[in-house]
């Protein structure tokens, strides 16, 4: 029998029922488990009887809900940002981003960035993200501009792999660098949930902007730039936020109200990516307390379905077509499911 995964009528969860039986699911990006939540169910549903199930009006009319800016306030303090901005979504708060601060200088896109950051089409880096740092350094110093804009991921979630931006320290001084970093793999997961913004560089010369997606670890439909307040305030005056409408107001009361939910959901995952982590006994590719583990198994997939377990199979562009298989361990597992994949693993 034909097994069809593309139309499931469920919640993703740590299970998926289908045509009698239950399997266990090792993928998606709920790293944190939030979208099953009790707790954070609960703070939504509140959320839902105070403020409602949407709101259409943009954020400049002169009417306007005090939750949103509540949400900017709690994300900025929580991230370690001067200041924030929250959008209905990654993709829009990428492409707000990029759209206001790429005329600021000369643009050089990093390796396998995100699309959601391009500008119209598909940039030509390619190579290591180590080469191509030590590429821009020679670059920018070389070069008689002094304006740039250097735009990647905070981290390839695929290998994985997380960025290091020290590099940054390398380039002259009378040179005037925005960077934007697309971290939506890995706030509220890697540097203790902190994301990427605490540990970028902090240089005179150097404008960090993180831009994420809050779908993710986060468990929110919105997205979220953080940033110095020049650079806040210079994207809420664009057409784009003044025209568009926020997200759901319940999503960013349960964001805001949050935070022990988050801090113990962040425990709970350390603890199981420790035991999968302990407990297998084959070659993989992993980032410490990220919860993607890359197998060169080409077959590992079918080996698990076999045994009711799913895990994350499929192609992602540029690899020729051929499927990355990932366990992706979250917050929702429980010990016992965890060690159920590791046997199955073997």
């Amino acid at each position: 029998m034909n097994l069809d995964f593309t139309g499931i009528n469920q919640p993703l969860s740590s299970t998926i029922n289908l045509s009698g039986k239950v399997y266990l699911y090792f993928g998606g990006t709920a790293y944190l488990g939030i979208p099953q939540n009790e707790d954070f169910i609960k703070l939504y549903v509140d959320g839902i009887k105070k403020f409602g199930l949407n709101n259409g009006t943009s954020r400049s009319n002169n009417i306007q809900l005090g939750i949103y800016n509540d949400a900017e306030i709690e994300a900025a303090d929580r991230f370690n940002a001067e200041a924030a901005l929250i959008t209905s979504s990654g993709y829009l708060a990428a492409q707000l981003t990029v759209k206001e601060l790429s005329n600021f200088g000369s643009v050089i896109y990093a390796p396998s960035t995100h699309p959601a950051l391009w500008q119209e089409k598909q940039p030509d880096a390619v190579g290591t993200f180590t080469d191509w740092s030590k590429h821009v350094v020679e670059k920018i110093n070389a070069a008689p501009e002094k304006n740039w804009v250097l735009i990647s991921n905070s981290m390839n979630n695929l290998i994985p792999e997380v960025y290091d931006f020290n590099f940054l320290d390398e380039i002259e001084k009378d040179k005037n660098i925005i960077l934007i970093v697309d971290d939506s793999h890995g706030i509220g997961v890697n540097n203790n949930g902190f994301g990427a913004y605490i540990k970028l560089p902090k240089l005179n010369n150097v404008e960090n902007v993180v831009v994420a997606s809050m779908a993710k670890a986060l468990g929110v439909d919105a997205g979220l730039i953080l940033g110095s307040e020049k650079i806040v305030n210079q994207l809420k005056s664009t057409n784009t936020f003044i025209g568009a409408s926020p997200p759901s107001a319940a999503g960013l009361f349960a964001f805001t109200n949050g935070a022990e939910i988050y801090r113990n959901a962040q425990t709970k995952l350390y603890e199981n990516i420790a035991v999968f982590e302990n407990g297998i006994n084959t070659n993989c590719t992993f980032e410490p307390n990220f919860p993607a583990f890359l197998f060169n198994d080409a077959d590992l997939a079918n080996k698990l379905l076999q045994k009711q377990i799913l895990i994350s199979s499929f192609p992602y562009p540029g690899t020729n077509n051929t499927s990355i298989n990932r366990v992706i361990i979250s917050s929702w597992h429980s010990e016992e499911q965890i060690r159920k994949l590791i046997a199955a693993i073997g």
